[in-house]
């Protein structure tokens, strides 16, 4: 799929995490972190139905431990939380519009930061 010029070594990878992480402080919109990152991303990436249990079990944490998560990712509108319709003890975790947005956004950024990286990384091998 990649031919040898595309892949990243390991100061290019982290490059461009640290790129797509800076420009996520900088940026007006929340600043997420690490755990909360992966919770937003399983829920959006990974087939649901998602819940507080699965989350945890994913994650190799407490359920207390999704639970700040989300009460974080909620208050920023990312991802929405209810009753499961056929067991009332669980809750199920679910997409919003806002968190859509924001995870493609997410996304956009990571491809700018890639495409930049890329562009400087040809701009060297040519000089």
């Amino acid at each position: 799929m990649y031919g040898k010029q595309d892949i990243l070594n390991r100061a290019q990878a982290l490059q461009l995490w640290h790129r797509v992480n800076l420009g996520t402080v900088l940026a007006s919109g929340p600043d997420l972190g690490a755990r909360q990152m992966a919770i937003l991303t399983c829920v959006y990436l990974e087939s649901g139905p998602h819940t507080v249990r699965s989350l945890a079990l994913r994650l190799c944490v407490t359920k207390a431990v999704i639970t700040r998560a989300l009460n974080t990712l909620g208050g920023y509108g990312f991802v929405d939380r209810g009753p499961d319709p056929m067991d009332k003890r669980s809750v199920l975790v679910r997409r919003t519009a806002i968190g859509s947005r924001y995870m493609a956004d997410f996304a956009e950024r990571i491809r700018f930061e890639a495409k930049t990286l890329n562009t400087a990384r040809q701009s060297s091998r040519v000089a």
